[in-house]
C-alpha cells in the first residue's frame, strides 16, 4: 500500500502561548495541567498516523477527543503548533499561500457537518462554485458539475435551492460540490451527524458505493463507534488529543489496546461490524472443470469433506458436486458437468454478518465469498459464523 498522508509528532495548541506549553508537553505535563496552570488548551497532542492511499480512514472519538482539531490541521484550517504532514511525500505546514491554496484547490477537498451550502445559489450553483473560483471554463464547469450530481443521485435537481432540499439531499450536494474538484482527499467532518437514522444509514452505505468505484483517499471523522466501524478501512480511536489505538474494527474488537477502548468497545453489535471477509476461510479444495469425476473424489477424500466447489480455468465457480453424486456418476458414466449443483449460497467480502445469519441456519453447503466476476476469494461455514459473534476470527 502506498503511504498518501503521513502524520508525524503534530501537535496543535489553543492560545497566546503556544510554544510554553509545548515545552511543558515535552516534560511531560498532562493537558488538564497546562490548563489549569497556563491557560492554554491542547487539542492535539503529538499525533502520528499514517493513512493509505485509496482507504477509508476513520478517525473517531467522545465531545473534545480533539477529532475536528486534528482533520482541520489536516488542510492547515488549523495551523499545527509542531510536527509534519506529508502529503505525497511534501510536508505542507511549510507550504506558502499560494502553495496552500493550489493544494485546497486541487488536491484536498472537505464536507462539513452543517452541509456549508451557498443559500443564494442553485443547486447546481453550489457545486460549479469551486470550479468557478480555480478558472474553470463555464460549459465545462457544468458538464463537471452535472456529472458530480448525477452520482449522487441528484440529477433533475440542478436549479432547485439548497433549501428546497431535505437535510439528506443537501449533503449530497455538498458532497459532489467536493467530488466536482476531483480531489485526490477528501476530509470529511462527521458529515452525517446532523442527518436522521435512516438516511444516515443511506449515506453511510452511498459512500462505501461510491468509494468502491472512485477510490478516493478519505479521512472520516465521527463520534458514532458504529459509523466508525462500518466506513472505516481503519479506525484510530481518539482521547484527550491523542491516539489510543489505530487498527481494523476486528483488531479493536478482538484486541483492545487498553481498559479505556475495552470499555468503549463493550456491548457493541458484532453482527453490524464483522464483514464476509473477516471470518471468510482459503477455499483449498477447488476442482477445475477441466477435472474429472474421480479427481473430484480424491480432492473431497484427501481433505475430509462430502462436497467440493468447482471452478472454471479463470477461477469463477461453476458449482458443486458431492460425493454420493461423483460415487454414483462413476458408475453411470456421467461427466462432471452433467452433476453439477447450483443450491448453495454466494456473498460479497464487504457483507455483514447479519446478512449472512438466515444463509448460515438455511445452507447445507458452506457460503462462497466471490468478487464482481464470480472468482471464489474464500468460503464460510457455519462455525466462523459463531465465531465471528463471539469475537474469535482468526483464521489459518
Amino acid at each position: 500500500m502506498t503511504a498518501k498522508i503521513v502524520v508525524h509528532n503534530l501537535v496543535k495548541v489553543f492560545g497566546p502561548r503556544p510554544r510554553l506549553a509545548l515545552e511543558r508537553l515535552k516534560k511531560g505535563w498532562t493537558k488538564k495541567e497546562i490548563l489549569q496552570k497556563l491557560g492554554q488548551t491542547v487539542g492535539v497532542n503529538n499525533v502520528s498516523f499514517t493513512v493509505n492511499e485509496g482507504e477509508i480512514f476513520v478517525i473517531m472519538g467522545l465531545s473534545g477527543s480533539g477529532k475536528s482539531t486534528l482533520i482541520r490541521c489536516l488542510n492547515l484550517l488549523n495551523k499545527p503548533t509542531s510536527g509534519e504532514i506529508r502529503v505525497d511525500g511534501e510536508n505542507i505546514v511549510e507550504y506558502d499561500h499560494n502553495q496552500l491554496r493550489k493544494f485546497r484547490q486541487e488536491k484536498m477537498a472537505m464536507v462539513f457537518q452543517q452541509f456549508g451550502l451557498l443559500t443564494h445559489r442553485t443547486v447546481l450553483g453550489n457545486v460549479e462554485y469551486g470550479l468557478e473560483i480555480k478558472g474553470v471554463e463555464k460549459n465545462k464547469r457544468r458538464e463537471i458539475a452535472l456529472d458530480a450530481l448525477a452520482k449522487m443521485g441528484l440529477k433533475g435537481w440542478e436549479e432547485k435551492m439548497p433549501q428546497e432540499l431535505s437535510g439528506g439531499m443537501q449533503q449530497r450536494v455538498g458532497l459532489a460540490r467536493a467530488l466536482a474538484n476531483d480531489p485526490d482527499i477528501l476530509l470529511m467532518d462527521e458529515p452525517f451527524s446532523a442527518l436522521d437514522p435512516l438516511i444516515r444509514r443511506e449515506m453511510q452505505s452511498e459512500l462505501l458505493d461510491l468509494q468502491s468505484k472512485l477510490k478516493k483517499t478519505i479521512v472520516f471523522i465521527t463520534h458514532d463507534l458504529n459509523e466508525a466501524f462500518k466506513l472505516g478501512d481503519r479506525v484510530a480511536v481518539m482521547k484527550d488529543g491523542s491516539i489510543v489505538q489505530i487498527g481494523t474494527a476486528e483488531e479493536i474488537l478482538n484486541n483492545p489496546s487498553n481498559e479505556y477502548i475495552a470499555e468503549f468497545v463493550k456491548g457493541i453489535d458484532r453482527t453490524k461490524i464483522v464483514r464476509a471477509k473477516d471470518i471468510m476461510q482459503r477455499a483449498d479444495a477447488l476442482v477445475s472443470l477441466k477435472d474429472g469425476v474421480r479427481v473430484a473424489i480424491k480432492e473431497m477424500q484427501d481433505n475430509g469433506i462430502s462436497s467440493v466447489f468447482v471452478v472454471d480455468k479463470e477461477r469463477k465457480l461453476r458449482g458443486i458436486v458431492t460425493i454420493d453424486d461423483c460415487i454414483k456418476a462413476v458408475k453411470e458414466g456421467h461427466s462432471l458437468v452433467e452433476i453439477l449443483k447450483q443450491d448453495y449460497y454466494t456473498t460479497k467480502e464487504d457483507a455483514y454478518i447479519e446478512e449472512l445469519l438466515d444463509l448460515g441456519v438455511k445452507t447445507k453447503y458452506p457460503i462462497v465469498v466471490v468478487d464482481e466476476e464470480r472468482r471464489i476469494l474464500g468460503i464460510i461455514v457455519r462455525t466462523s459464523i459463531l465465531a465471528g459473534l463471539l469475537g474469535n476470527t482468526n483464521q489459518d
